[in-house]
């Protein structure tokens, strides 16, 4: 059995624990209000920040967005300005990675100087030869010398493939007295003209790119100047291509005809025509002498 001074201890040690874990609560509370107020306050602030720094940057690119068309033309014009004079050998150089491999282009031609009994005969024979091998005639002029023997000079045109085949049968037509023959390999130029080309077509859709977008009449000016420039080389660059084509497809045959000369008889004075001749001398003298003889005798 409990004695009453025991009874008062337990109630006091209760008491004091009671009293300590209500200013355990109290404490905890305590700073869960304290800290809450200041965590709030921090995620305002930060909220605030990013807030401010949004509407700068919308700011920005909104001025950047009203006045973007018109100085960006004028940027672009003053480049096109700048990059005038170096802009296409830029262009060719990037495009020359761009073309697929060329196959080789070379310039073949010849040159043919044939005799013949009949020119008009073996000039429709050398039409015949090109036209059926899917050439042309490109050229043909006709004389006669002062002997009246018929020259004819032909220049016809064929594809490559057939230009060796119709070179032999040209040559047989007659008496073969000179030929010459050349071939030039022009595919590095080939090359250079397709990849300048597609440069150059790229820098003209560039300047219409920028003529649309420009707003300012001196950039109108500047570009339609350098449009006009860029067309130009364009049109020299196609029609050097085009010229290239046409030699490296078709091969240049050159043909000259001219009649066989009719050999003369050797007219030059022999030993039977020099005997004949001192006999017929001989005899008029004697006879010049029987005249001056008769003519003596009666004195």
């Amino acid at each position: 059995m409990r004695t009453p001074r025991a009874s008062r201890l337990t109630f006091s040690t209760r008491s004091v624990r009671s009293v300590r874990a209500a200013d355990s609560t109290r404490s905890t509370r305590s700073t869960r209000s304290v800290r809450s107020p200041r965590s709030l306050r921090s995620v305002r602030v930060l909220a605030g920040v990013l807030l401010g720094a949004s509407v700068a940057l919308a700011g920005c690119s909104s001025a950047d967005g009203s006045g973007g068309g018109s100085s960006k033309a004028v940027s672009d014009a003053g480049a096109v300005r700048r990059g005038s004079a170096g802009g296409a050998p830029e262009g060719g150089k990037a495009g020359r990675g761009t073309p697929g491999p060329t196959a080789d282009a070379i310039i073949r031609t010849a040159s043919l100087t044939v005799e013949v009994d009949d020119v008009p005969k073996a000039l429709d024979a050398a039409r015949t030869a090109a036209e059926d091998a899917g050439g042309f005639v490109g050229s043909e002029s006709t004389s006669r010398d002062t002997d009246g023997h018929e020259r004819t000079r032909v220049v016809l045109r064929v594809p490559t493939e057939r230009y060796d085949e119709v070179l032999t049968g040209l040559q047989g037509t007659g008496r073969l007295v000179e030929r010459t023959a050349r071939a030039v390999d022009v595919t590095d130029q080939v090359v250079d003209v397709d990849s300048r080309i597609a440069s150059q077509r790229a820098s003209v859709e560039r300047i219409r790119a920028l003529m649309e977008k420009a707003t300012k009449l001196s950039d109108v000016v500047t570009l339609e100047g350098q449009l006009s420039s860029r067309q130009a080389d364009l049109e020299a660059l196609l029609a050097r291509q085009a010229s290239l084509k046409d030699r490296t497809g078709l091969a240049t045959v050159t043909l000259s005809l001219s009649e066989t000369p009719v050999r003369q008889a050797d007219d030059s004075p022999g030993f039977t025509d020099a005997l004949s001749g001192g006999w017929d001398v001989f005899v008029s003298m004697l006879r010049w002498i029987a005249l001056a003889l008769g003519a003596a005798l009666p004195f």
